[in-house]
């Protein structure tokens, strides 16, 4: 295979060459450590799959990784505490009820112009 002539090190960056254990023609053993438990492991994997591990998390050139800018960059730090800080403070505020709309609507009378018209239903003439 061609692996064994690419440098390691330029394509992939978080599995450094030091802990690339063997190539062989057709596989890779690598030791890893493990995000969950933080211990480091061995794994063997055919050369293909191994390059299709460490290929997918090489951007195409040209483009910036996101965390690299707006409120995911490492020195807005300070603005995500605050913004977090305050998202607290509102979580523990109690939101307005809204009211139950009435539901008899007033109407004032065509001929005296009295407020105590309650319409409780409409009839349709027929």
């Amino acid at each position: 295979m061609f692996l064994p002539t690419l440098p390691i090190s330029s394509i992939f960056i978080r599995t450094p060459d030091k802990d690339i254990i063997d190539i062989s023609d057709h596989q890779v053993t690598f030791r890893y450590t493990d995000s969950q438990t933080n211990q480091s492991a061995i794994r063997s994997l055919p050369t293909n799959q191994f390059l299709m591990l460490i290929l997918q998390h090489v951007l195409p050139k040209g483009l910036q990784r996101v965390r690299d800018y707006g409120l995911l960059h490492g020195s807005a730090k300070h603005k995500r505490y605050h913004i977090q800080r305050m998202l607290l403070h509102m979580a523990h505020q109690t939101l307005p009820v809204e009211t139950a709309p009435e539901q008899h609507t007033t109407r004032c009378c065509p001929t005296c112009g009295e407020r105590l018209m309650v319409c409780v239903g409409v009839t349709r003439p027929r």
